[in-house]
């Protein structure tokens, strides 16, 4: 047996649906702790006395520290193995947990998400790379399903079960609980995680091109925080993007001009994987966007409770959980275009739905769209992601799924921060809908899920590039055979 073979032997782990369980599981556990501690965030500013403004940093220094960690710990996987650098991620994760209950004054609570943002950016972008490493072509859907289903899980439990622990024990004993869930799963991981780093041992880690990229990735957030809060036109959000544009050019500079650089520069040759980039980011934008102004359109308009309004968009979370590993698995089978397509056209459907019939209309209404919105998403995560990383030769999964996931992480930035800016602008022009259709008395959120609309299309266009039937997934198949051989 060849050395190679050896080393993918290696990744393997014991059991499946163990591996499976722990990747899930620590997705999960990330996703319920953001959605719990947001709903908290009130109880967090009125212990420490803090301004609007700052106690918005507990949310965006964990953004931020997620921007920069996501798009690079895909690659570093590649040279230090998954399993090594997920538990590391799973331990920083914890430790910001522990500062974060134990934290004495706002800063030091605002250091704890930091750190917290920092390690568990590992767990979204290495579930796929994990799973990648696993599975073959052809086997990887439903896995992907599963793992996206822990996501839509979560962001349903984690309001809930914030509200009820923040008001019987207060908002630390929710950093206590995460922190004993992921400290359970930290040995767990070590053992059925793949192990093993890059095969290619002998080329260096290009920290320069890999700081270039984070740094482009976090002052783009940054710009787009800043843009939400004092305006797009301000020094601090337009000099952030134009930072973020010079590091990103010079991190293109960078992997065009180093011999071993943090990325090959034929990874965004690969049309199929800059297709499903493209896809990801666009339908992330659309679909956390309309998560964010749904709950304000039910507060505003109808008088909904933020309890009510989140029981509005149970049905899509809901959708999301249950369908994501059948349309994951049904990738696998049929390709990944088709049920992308009619995923992306439920969408443009149902955000036309809510700027038509559902703006300003019955809750009912409104969670009707929103179904749709979940049942789109569904056709669209794990698919999407199963078409990234089957488009991957094994030499670059760990560094194109970091940037892949990245993609998704600032899409889910980008919606919220330019809708809002937009929404603000209809409001304060008080003029009628832009919808010719719509006849209600919320014109400005009939415009923002207008607004959605051209993100959608974009995704639908880009999407024709994917590879579009099962020969494209054999083939991938066959060149890792051969590989391995």
């Amino acid at each position: 047996m060849s050395a190679g073979s050896e080393a993918l032997r290696a990744e393997k782990p014991t059991s499946t649906r163990l591996f499976l369980a722990v990747v899930a599981s620590s997705v999960f556990v990330t996703v319920l702790t953001a959605t719990m501690i947001n709903v908290l965030i009130p109880l967090m500013r009125a212990e420490f006395g803090a301004s609007s403004a700052q106690v918005g940093w507990v949310v965006t220094g964990y953004s931020l520290a997620y921007a920069i960690g996501v798009p690079l710990y895909g690659r570093i996987s590649d040279f230090f193995g998954v399993r090594r650098v997920f538990s590391v991620g799973l331990l920083g994760f914890a430790a910001g947990g522990v500062i974060c209950a134990l934290a004495p004054s706002f800063a030091v609570l605002v250091l704890g998400r930091i750190v917290q943002g920092v390690g568990g950016a590992a767990v979204p972008a290495l579930a796929s790379v994990a799973v990648a490493k696993v599975l073959p072509p052809g086997q990887r859907g439903g896995a992907l399903g599963v793992v996206a289903s822990s996501v839509g899980i979560g962001a349903v439990v984690g309001p809930v079960v914030g509200g009820a622990v923040g008001q019987l024990f207060g908002w630390r004993a929710l950093f206590v609980g995460s922190l004993v869930l992921m400290l359970a799963l930290i040995p767990i991981a070590r053992r059925v995680l793949p192990n093993g780093g890059s095969r290619e041992d002998e080329r260096s880690f290009d920290l320069i091109g890999g700081a270039l990229l984070g740094l482009a990735a976090g002052l783009f957030l940054f710009g787009i925080t800043q843009g939400q809060v004092e305006g797009f036109t301000s020094f601090s959000s337009w000099g952030s993007f134009l930072g973020a544009a010079l590091a990103a050019s010079g991190f293109v500079w960078r992997i065009n001009g180093v011999p071993n650089p943090f990325v090959s520069p034929d990874l965004f040759e690969n049309r199929a994987y800059v297709a499903a980039v493209i896809v990801g980011f666009f339908s992330m934008l659309a679909n956390l966007s309309a998560i964010v102004f749904v709950p304000l359109l039910l507060i505003e308009m109808n008088g909904l409770s933020p309890a009510a309004a989140g029981l509005v968009l149970t049905p899509g979370a809901a959708a999301l959980a249950i369908l994501s590993p059948m349309t994951g698995g049904l990738s696998d089978r049929i390709g990944v275009r088709l049920p992308i397509l009619a995923g992306l056209a439920v969408m443009v459907f149902s955000v036309l739905f809510l700027s038509t019939s559902g703006a300003g209309a019955s809750p009912v209404m409104v969670s009707v769209g929103m179904l749709g919105m979940g049942i789109g998403f569904a056709f669209i995560q794990s698919p999407v992601t199963n078409a990234a990383t089957n488009a991957l030769p094994e030499s670059e999964v760990g560094a194109g799924m970091g940037i892949f996931a990245g993609a998704f992480f600032l899409g889910a930035g980008t919606g919220p921060a330019f809708i809002g800016a937009f929404l603000a602008a209809r409001e304060e022009a008080g003029a009628g809908a832009i919808n010719p259709l719509y006849t209600l008395d919320a014109a400005p959120f009939s415009d923002a899920f207008l607004a959605m609309v051209p993100a959608l299309i974009i995704a639908l266009i880009a999407a024709f590039g994917l590879r579009g039937n099962f020969e494209g997934n054999r083939q991938s198949e066959r060149s890792g055979k051969e590989s391995a051989r």
